[in-house]
């Protein structure tokens, strides 16, 4: 019969321990999906880089002569800044 299975009505009001169902619901990865999914932030980051400070120099005369107040370097840091921040995803994929 179906009623044998539900459960009384004092253990169903109680509240249920968050991190006991967090690390429920955790899926465990294959180490070839951590490889892979790291591998692609990693190298979204190293081409990221690459391209970017590579359309930076192409573009260097007319970003200069345009007079706008995001120079050279700001726009280099926010090109290192979007890798680091791929990279450490990567990382954060690769380890957890």
């Amino acid at each position: 019969m179906a009623g044998d299975n539900i459960p009384p009505v004092q253990v169903l009001d109680k509240p249920e321990d968050l991190k006991k169902l967090l690390k429920e619901d955790r899926g465990d990865d294959c180490l070839g999906c951590k490889i892979i999914g790291s591998g692609a932030f990693f190298g979204l980051a190293g081409y990221t880089y690459w391209s970017g400070q590579n359309q930076l120099t192409l573009q260097q005369k007319n970003i200069l002569a345009s007079g706008s107040r995001f120079g050279m370097r700001s726009r280099r840091l926010g090109i290192t800044g979007i890798s680091l921040a791929l990279a450490w995803l990567g990382a954060w994929r690769a380890f957890h």
